[in-house]
């Protein structure tokens, strides 16, 4: 599976006077096995070890370092000699933190750097690989010629070398003058004591072959492998067979009773398999633990849009938008910030639908070193105003047909205090439709103008004219991997809604955990069909962090129309479809669905409600694709657990922790508890995704989230023998009919409803310890009293619900679950009614 290797590139400084920096791709999963440093060769860079990096970095921490002068290094003028080369890779070794004895491997003139670094540093080297090294390094006549000329004349030639050589010509100059010219290794060849591998390809004409041939017999024991079918770059021309002979060379026994006495400080596979036994169960391909960069979020898209500029990002109604369009569009939006006041921590609301705007807008607030708040735009008028003051806001970016809504907002918040909100953005549906759809939609500024005008306090902008005039190239803000990225608030199903804080970094670790659980997603093919609104911690990986992770293209709907989605996956043949339940049955259950071609669908990870088996079955029939049940909540990025793809799935269970992700079951009552296999207790995870708290709530977060990362979910759940994990229930949901460790929870009541055919619906809610039942009938609905009665027969005492009431629906979320706390507040309201209309008529008595 490819990495984007880009993530992972770090600035290492190796000197403060002058001021140098070397660039490193460093690659550090949890807990590695081993630490390979990997050397390039003259005029090459880190990035030639693309594919040694991708192959051993689920296992070990690998580093791929541009040297001196070349790659991403910088390159001021300089002698360039053996001894400052190997002062800074000590130094950039030093910096990175690597403390443990490395693997060092080494390519060309990066082996005899390699050697002297191992005979110099024999305390730090476990192993040596050299690739390619020769004893000398003579050239040939053409070019010892051209490197005489003088650097002026060398440096005319530099736009003509840069696609194939990684440094500039005075840099190749001072490296070859002052260090290939002179370097003779037959020496420290023979001192070395490290176990070395050498590995050459046998068609390597780039220098004397002898010169080849002689470094395995003048090292003591080194083992040498011959590589057919290749030359020079033979770790790029035959990556296969030099990955395999790296591999066999890293899993020989330790070199000492030393390190055998050392081994037992890092974990191995074995000993992480048995402390997460899910781990067996993975898929082909899915590593069990990966490496977060330490990089800010924007930076997903930044390196998406470097590899796939043309690529189509977003196709909105018909348009599309390039990688490089976007990318451009979102530097202009956040220079637009900064221009508005924006400053590195303020919160830019964010009220909008799944349009360009929304990615533009999020990623260009992140670049600007801003927080995105995040609210749905079916919030209603009170809450919204909560989230704003809560928040205090700076600016909004939404629709002009939110402006309404907005101008009530405003209005309440100003009845509280005064308002934080200091610029409203309005941007048009039609600022990214086609030109015929623009043409046809009646647009106006009518409703802006009228706010100016009712001289409400914010400034209103018109978001294409605030981008016309800012540069398109992207501004540098500090911003650091745990700076907080986005507000998020929670769904409020049992309790009011808190703001959940994200960093760049537990966003960017969940976005790449969840693109690590499809490992047959191929980069710049896929096409995510993107339903689930951005503004739900959902949406915001699955449906936008993960398909910008893979280059993909996002298909962006407003709404969920079934028949318009449909229209759209027959044209634009999606692959991968994140959604809930609802969304797959009513694609199911649609009159002639199959005539629309939808089995385009490869994969589909179902989130935020349970999935039914009949629906999971028939919708795999429909697209010959896989759809999995997966897990998540607010607080976690969102995304924890998931059934794999390929593997085992267990019907009602929501899977196995996402690599890098822990959880277990902890006593209802003592959190520090873990309770054993199969037994119900609360589902406590922990993992990098983990939130960094509840906004402006201390006492909240220290209710959840622990000292040493372990977060409680609030949900009831049962893990068994295999690490397959199910949900019983909300906490807040359950009750103690009777003995306090004896809970009750609603499905055990609502399962014995469901028995009954006049039942569609069913939701108990328990007040004052006692099971109220909510149902929507068929058409056909049974007395209160026979349902009552049939529970009777069906449950203990204690479960029989008190009373049974008829509605016509239930109170949801927007992804349609049932807001329980809604339905005990309004049956309360109903009783309190009912009290005083009691008091009216006894006192009329």
């Amino acid at each position: 599976m490819a990495i984007d290797l880009a993530l992972y590139r770090r600035q290492v400084r190796v000197s403060d006077y002058p001021d140098i920096r070397l660039s490193a791709i460093d690659i550090f999963p949890e807990h590695p096995r081993k630490t390979i440093v990997f050397l390039h060769g003259y005029g090459g860079q880190g990035k030639q070890w693309e594919y040694q990096l991708v192959q051993f970095s689920n296992d070990n921490r690998v580093i791929a370092i541009d040297l001196p002068g070349h790659g991403l290094s910088d390159n001021p003028p300089g002698t360039y000699s053996m001894g400052s080369i190997q002062r800074d890779l000590r130094s950039a070794l030093d910096v990175l933190g690597v403390k443990e004895r490395i693997m060092l491997v080494g390519h060309s003139f990066g082996g005899a750097i390699a050697t002297e670094f191992s005979v110099d540093h024999p305390e730090m080297v476990d192993r040596l690989i050299l690739i390619a090294t020769a004893g000398e390094f003579q050239l040939n006549i053409l070019y010892r010629l051209l490197l005489r000329l003088p650097k002026q004349i060398l440096n005319t030639f530099g736009p003509f070398t840069r696609k194939w050589l990684s440094a500039p010509p005075h840099v190749m100059h001072a490296w070859y003058h002052n260090n290939l010219s002179k370097w003779n290794g037959w020496s420290l060849f023979r001192s070395l004591d490290t176990p070395t591998m050498i590995i050459h390809g046998h068609q390597d004409r780039v220098f004397a072959k002898p010169l080849f041939e002689e470094v395995a017999r003048a090292i003591p024991n080194a083992e040498e492998v011959t590589v057919g079918a290749s030359g020079h770059l033979v770790m790029l021309e035959r990556r296969e067979a030099v990955n395999r002979a790296i591999q066999r060379f890293l899993d020989e026994t330790p070199a000492s009773w030393r390190d055998v006495e050392k081994s037992h400080l890092i974990p191995s596979r074995a000993a992480l398999v048995n402390e997460r036994n899910w781990l067996s169960n993975y898929d082909e391909g899915v590593p069990y633990t990966i490496a977060i960069p330490r990089v800010p979020l924007h930076y997903l898209f930044r390196s998406a849009a470097k590899r796939f500029p043309h690529h189509a990002c977003v196709i909105f109604e018909g348009k599309r938008i390039s990688y490089s369009h976007v990318s451009q569009e979102i530097n202009r939006f956040s220079r637009a910030l900064r221009s508005l006041g924006v400053e590195n921590g303020d919160r830019v609301m964010l009220l909008l639908p799944n349009t360009p705007q929304m990615v533009i807008g999020f990623f260009g607030i992140l670049e600007a070193g801003a927080v995105a708040v995040f609210t749905l735009p079916t919030t209603d008028p009170v809450s919204l105003s909560q989230h704003l003051y809560d928040t205090r806001t700076k600016v909004i970016l939404t629709l002009e047909r939110f402006m309404p809504l907005i101008q009530e907002v405003i209005q309440n918040v100003k009845e509280i205090d005064s308002s934080p909100l200091e610029n409203i953005i309005i941007s048009q549906i039609g600022d990214y439709l086609p030109l015929v759809k623009k043409i046809g939609m009646s647009i106006s500024n009518k409703e802006a103008k009228i706010s100016q005008e009712q001289n409400i306090s914010p400034q209103i902008h018109d978001y294409r004219e605030i981008l016309t005039n800012q540069n398109r190239s992207a501004i540098e803000i500090d911003v650091d991997a745990d700076d907080i990225a986005v507000i998020q608030f929670t769904g409020g199903t049992t309790a009011e809604p808190k703001g959940v804080m994200l960093s760049h970094c537990s966003l960017l670790a969940n976005a790449l955990q969840t693109r690590h659980w499809m490992p047959n997603a191929e980069e710049g093919k896929e096409r995510f069909l993107c339903v689930i609104p951005f503004s739900h911690s959902y949406g915001l990986t699955t449906g936008l962090n993960v398909p910008i992770a893979l280059g993909a293209t996002l298909l962006l709907k407003a709404d969920f129309k079934v028949a318009d989605i449909l229209r759209a996956i027959r044209k634009y043949r999606p692959t991968i479809f994140p959604g809930v339940p609802s969304m797959y049955v009513t694609i199911k259950d649609f009159p002639g669905v199959r005539k629309y071609g939808i089995n385009s669908i490869k994969a589909c990870i179902s989130g935020s409600a349970p999935l039914a088996v009949e629906v999971q079955e028939a919708f795999e029939k429909l697209t010959r694709g896989r759809l999995v049940e997966g897990y998540g909540l607010t607080e976690a990025g969102p995304v924890t657990h998931a059934n794999p793809l390929e593997g085992s799935r267990k019907v009602g269970s929501i899977g196995i922790p996402l690599p890098s992700t822990e959880a277990r079951v902890v006593n209802l009552l003592n959190r520090h508890q873990e309770v054993q296999v199969g037994q119900i207790g609360e589902l406590a995870v922990r993992g990098p995704q983990v939130m960094m708290g509840y906004w402006k709530k201390p006492e909240e977060t220290e209710e959840v989230l622990s000292d040493n990362g372990w977060l409680l979910t609030g949900d009831v759940a049962q893990m068994d023998a295999e690490g397959y994990f199910r949900i019983i229930a909300r906490k807040a949901d359950m009750w103690y009919p009777e003995k306090p460790d004896d809970p009750a929870f609603p499905r055990d009541v609502e399962e014995v409803l469901f028995e009954v055919p006049q039942v569609k619906e069913a939701a108990v809610v328990a007040i004052a310890n006692q099971p109220i039942a909510f149902v929507i009938s068929q058409k056909e609905r049974l007395k209160t009293e026979a349902l009552i009665a049939y529970c009777k027969r069906r449950l203990p005492p204690k479960l029989v619900p008190r009373i049974v009431i008829y509605v016509d629906d239930f109170p949801r979320t927007f992804i349609g679950k049932v807001v329980r706390r809604e339905l005990a507040r309004r049956f309360l309201e109903h009783q309190k009614d009912e009290t005083k209309q009691e008091m009216n008529d006894i006192s009329k008595f």
